[in-house]
């Protein structure tokens, strides 16, 4: 049995398919014929990036049919909770892998950040950002799609989020008496079998020349709470990645999603 690939549709595009007979894209239509040579009748999946999916068949090179009526997915699955946001530092030439990677961990919202000493070569480009993070959702088999948000300054970031049922981490280096990660998670949220987990967890990555000194005491009396990410002083794409992994793998220990 072929691997059963999945194609990202809006849902907006979904329902206005007549009959559930979906017309294909060109890039789609080349993806499935001619780089996964398939042909009328052979099958894939649709998802919506909210959390459906519904099973389709290739009817021609332009159109598929849905098996599934839109209102009756194959599979459903609810939002992770809680949501984890990565607020990080637009970099010079890994930003790209940052977002592939951040989307195929499990990152729920990506804020690139424009800090005092952010230094990036070029126009930034949050489409291509938004067009690599829906090819990483149906990649990794995720069914709700990642917010890729427009660049923004720290300070707005900051600002936004103080709501007062998230945690807010920032990650920061040269002060090892800092808690890690894995010290700090289990200090600071509840006990998932007797309080309800907080809404969002926030983590702040910052720029290859680190955070100002400003920028810190900024954070720290918007209520972050400050952490290092190890040992060692990481490239700013690598330190977003590991701590992205780690707070990943932690929601899946804590609620399997």
């Amino acid at each position: 049995m072929r691997e059963q690939r999945r194609l990202l549709m809006s849902r907006a595009r979904l329902e206005a398919a007549a009959a559930g007979m979906v017309c294909l894209s060109p890039d789609e239509s080349r993806y499935l014929t001619r780089v996964l040579r398939f042909g009328p009748g052979d099958g894939f999946a649709v998802i919506d990036g909210q959390g459906s999916l519904w099973q389709a068949q290739l009817s021609d090179a332009g159109q598929a049919q849905l098996l599934q009526p839109l209102a009756q997915p194959a599979l459903q699955q609810p939002a992770p909770q809680p949501a984890l946001v990565l607020a990080v530092a637009v970099v010079k030439r890994d930003f790209e892998l940052v977002v592939r990677m951040a989307v195929e961990l499990g990152v729920d919202r990506l804020i690139p950040l424009v800090c005092e000493r952010t230094a990036v070569l070029g126009q930034l480009k949050p489409e291509r950002w938004r067009s690599i993070a829906a090819e990483a959702a149906e990649q990794c088999e995720r069914l709700w799609l990642p917010r890729i948000d427009d660049p923004q300054p720290l300070q707005e970031v900051l600002a936004e989020s103080a709501a007062p049922a998230s945690l807010r981490l920032w990650a920061t280096t040269r002060q090892p008496q800092l808690p890690q990660l894995p010290e700090l998670l289990p200090a600071l949220l509840p006990d998932p079998a007797a309080d309800p987990a907080p809404a969002a967890v926030w983590l702040a990555c910052g720029p290859e020349g680190g955070w100002s000194a400003g920028e810190e005491q900024q954070a720290l009396a918007a209520g972050w709470q400050p952490l290092q990410l190890g040992p060692r002083i990481l490239r700013s794409s690598t330190a977003a990645v590991a701590a992205m992994a780690g707070l990943a793998q932690w929601r899946w220990s804590q609620t399997r999603c």
